[in-house]
């Protein structure tokens, strides 16, 4: 127990709805990166296209550590912060405007910028095809990871928290994919919670720039309401929808 609370903070409950926060989010913002990436990897003959995704789960490990701690460093700035937290919200109003107003489907159209860019069919540096298809994998997953290591490190300041749960959510994300897409065919308002919380963490980040006393207060207050009031209230994001979904089917779900 020393141990956990030297690494998670004196708060193990508090740590644990955190990462369990991170792992959800990373979850969400991953289903159209992992789309993505799968279409990338549709030119190479069906028995390599596990290997490459393979090999860019051991990648994403690496890049995605050395992001998220130069992240968490940065985040520590007050310029960077604001920045950041400016950015999230324009991801946010972003994804809103073109759901609602434009009607776009993003990820379709993702996709086929991706392939027009970066074909699979040309090779990159002198490399065969599978090595040139990794590559792009590694490439594309990096800029598309920019949202989830900002919306993770705005979560927590504890760097081991907020690299815990982005590593589970990784491997997770690998594992139950395929749920995770079945969940959001279900439940396809749950895209809209996960950029509400995005949005939220803007906010956040901006509200710590202006007023980092008032963050030191309720971080190291005793109330648990406080404490625990932004993790409740992203989880609350998530779960209240679904449950009137499935109670009243308001928000519509697909059943």
């Amino acid at each position: 127990m020393d141990f956990l609370h030297s690494i998670l903070g004196s708060d193990l409950n508090k740590a644990f709805f955190t990462i369990l926060n991170i792992i959800f989010i990373e979850g969400l913002l991953s289903v159209d990166n992992a789309a993505v990436l799968a279409t990338l990897v549709m030119d190479l003959p069906e028995k390599q296209r596990g290997k490459a995704l393979r090999i860019g789960l051991i990648f994403a490990y690496i890049f995605r550590g050395a992001a998220l701690l130069l992240a968490g460093y940065l985040l520590q700035i007050g310029w960077v912060k604001l920045i950041g937290g400016a950015y999230l919200l324009f991801l946010a109003l972003k994804f809103f405007y073109e759901k609602t107003i434009k009607h776009k489907n993003i990820l379709e159209e993702v996709a086929d910028e991706v392939k027009e860019i970066l074909p699979t069919k040309k090779l990159i540096f002198g490399l065969n095809q599978f090595w040139s298809t990794v590559f792009m994998v590694e490439a594309m997953d990096l800029v598309f990871s920019l949202d989830n290591v900002l919306a993770a490190g705005a979560f927590s300041k504890n760097i081991y928290i907020v690299c815990i749960g982005v590593f589970i959510g990784i491997i997770t994300m690998r594992i139950v994919a395929n749920y995770f897409v079945k969940l959001m065919a279900r439940f396809p308002f749950l895209d809209f919670a996960a950029f509400i919380v995005i949005f939220m963490l803007g906010v956040k980040l901006i509200y710590e720039y202006f007023y980092p006393e008032n963050i030191n207060a309720i971080e190291e207050g005793h109330s648990n309401i406080k404490a625990y009031g932004f993790s409740l209230a992203t989880i609350a994001v998530f779960v209240i929808p679904v449950i009137t979904s499935l109670l009243f089917n308001f928000p519509k779900n697909n059943k």
